[in-house]
């Protein structure tokens, strides 16, 4: 998942100081940045941007008269050199208030909040959720994707199980890898494919789903400590 976003700040070095922390973000998107209120205005008619990060004192147009003129706000975080504003900040429902200068820990907690707002405000009901059908026991099933813990290699078959029941499926571990999200899902070891959102626990041989641990291979396991990063 990728947030949209603008960058509002009308100093120079501040403005490519927070793009340079946006660009480097992987649940980030930078669409445009701007020195001013006028020109960020324009872009929010022609884009839909999830988040902004706003300066508040701004020449002609200052932050707060701004975000009064939009019709339609995304998400916003203020990035301020003062803290005299953070109360009204949160009269117009800031995602956060960074101050000047931003470190990266405290950039990423302002993402990892914003990326939290946008899942609740854009989840699913679950009988609308994204799902997949699969063959068992004669039978087609409807499973919801969110509800897999993990998919396992099972001879000539394949074992998806889920939170409410497990299934054998006629299929193959590359048929199921090309089918699932691979922002959810990641293949750790030739035999298993499992859900990173299940993921409790995990060092350098196994990951842990309830009390099953599920082995990593040698070459995955770097690959599965990006993915929970970036969740």
């Amino acid at each position: 998942m990728k947030l949209n976003c603008v960058v509002v700040e009308d100093s120079t070095l501040q403005r490519m100081l927070i793009v340079k922390l946006v660009s480097n973000h992987p649940n980030l998107r930078l669409v445009g940045n701007y020195s001013n209120a006028i020109e960020a205005k324009n872009c929010l008619t022609v884009n839909d941007i999830d988040l902004i990060f706003l300066d508040v004192e701004m020449p002609v147009i200052n932050g707060f008269n701004f975000l009064d003129a939009l019709k339609v706000k995304p998400q916003i975080v203020f990035v301020t050199a003062k803290a005299d504003y953070a109360i009204k900040a949160f009269d117009y429902n800031a995602t956060d208030y960074l101050q000047k200068p931003v470190s990266s820990d405290r950039f990423n907690a302002a993402v990892k909040r914003a990326l939290d707002n946008y899942t609740l405000t854009h989840e699913q009901p679950l009988e609308s959720g994204e799902h997949i059908f699969i063959k068992s026991n004669l039978k087609k099933l409807k499973i919801y994707t969110s509800k897999i813990k993990w998919i396992e290699a099972y001879g000539d078959y394949v074992k998806v199980v889920t939170e409410d029941a497990s299934n054998l499926v006629l299929s193959t571990m590359k048929s199921f890898e090309n089918d699932l999200s691979k922002e959810r899902f990641i293949r750790v070891h030739k035999s298993f494919i499992i859900n990173i959102d299940k993921v409790e626990r995990y060092n350098s041989k196994f990951a842990e789903i309830g009390p099953t641990k599920i082995p990593l291979s040698r070459n995955k396991k770097e690959n599965l400590a990006k993915a929970l990063a970036a969740s």
